[in-house]
């Protein structure tokens, strides 16, 4: 299982993350300000769980038909 958190994400949810042994990348640490869009299409690519504070991410996928590759 793979994970992108998103730049609200704390840092210190991700290293618990990552301590568990699972791969998390964070865009605080590789792309401050990176948009939602690219994080969601970053998350697509990857077949990565996005993790995120932010409350606009269902909007963007659901309302705008931004659609989720990923396998369930």
């Amino acid at each position: 299982m793979k994970f992108i958190a998103n730049e609200n994400f704390p840092s210190p949810s991700v290293n618990i993350i990552r301590e568990a042994g699972y791969k998390v990348i964070h865009f605080a640490e590789s792309s401050p300000g990176i948009s939602d869009h690219q994080v969601i299409e970053q998350a697509k690519k990857s077949e990565s769980i996005i993790l995120t504070f932010d409350k606009d991410y269902g909007e963007i996928i659901f309302k705008h038909s931004v659609a989720n590759s990923a396998p369930v």
